[in-house]
């Protein structure tokens, strides 16, 4: 299934019939403030590995991301925020970010890894934050890449008729909320002690 919605003014009827898919265990390309994400519905454990598979993780080894609406829903799912990182999230979200938080106990157990990390997006895009107040939890997020056999191979689709071209078949949903971009978000490590940036990708940290 291939649908357009409008990036500034989602209609929700449309967000309403994506969030529908997610619900019933299907998988979706959708737009973030970066690049396009593939995801699903993060207590959907079959729907998890088909994204997977898609993207050739190793769900055991791959670094998995949630997309939030608000900060107050990341604590839901992360580990206790405090006063100096919560001030790091508001002044960045939403924005063009990945930030890897030590997980909470009420992650699904598929995204748990061995660092007990998560990944964390609010992005700046309103399609993906309505789908997200639309499910009422947060949705899977990973980046898609064109294929390539190189681990540092960083080209991603960036037009809807390209994503409709290559994975209407093999997904469920394929939204065209207008081309993306080319540049994956800025990936922050919040988990330790100091804040490191991992990847300076589309978005600069502001402290």
């Amino acid at each position: 299934m291939f649908i357009e919605i409008h990036p500034i003014s989602p209609e929700p009827r449309k967000i309403k019939q994506a969030a529908d898919v997610l619900r019933d265990g299907g998988v979706v390309v959708y737009p973030t403030d970066t690049v396009y994400g593939l995801g699903c519905d993060i207590l959907n454990h079959q729907a998890v590995e088909r994204v997977c598979k898609i993207r050739h993780l190793d769900p055991d080894r791959a670094m998995l991301s949630l997309i939030c609406k608000d900060i107050s829903q990341v604590a839901e799912y992360a580990w206790q925020i405090d006063n100096e990182l919560f001030r790091v999230l508001k002044k960045n979200l939403p924005g063009p970010f990945t930030f890897i938080l030590r997980s909470g106990n009420t992650v699904p157990k598929i995204f748990k890894n061995r660092k007990r990390t998560i990944g964390i997006r609010i992005p700046d895009n309103k399609i993906a934050l309505a789908l997200v107040e639309e499910m009422g939890r947060p949705i899977l997020s990973t980046s898609l890449k064109m294929d390539s056999e190189a681990d540092d191979f960083d080209e991603y689709f960036t037009d809807p008729q390209e994503f409709r071209e290559h994975f209407e078949k093999i997904t469920d949903l394929v939204i065209d909320g207008g081309m993306g971009g080319q540049e994956p978000s800025t990936l922050v490590d919040c988990s330790k002690d100091e804040v490191e940036i991992i990847r300076q990708g589309a978005g600069v940290l502001a402290f």
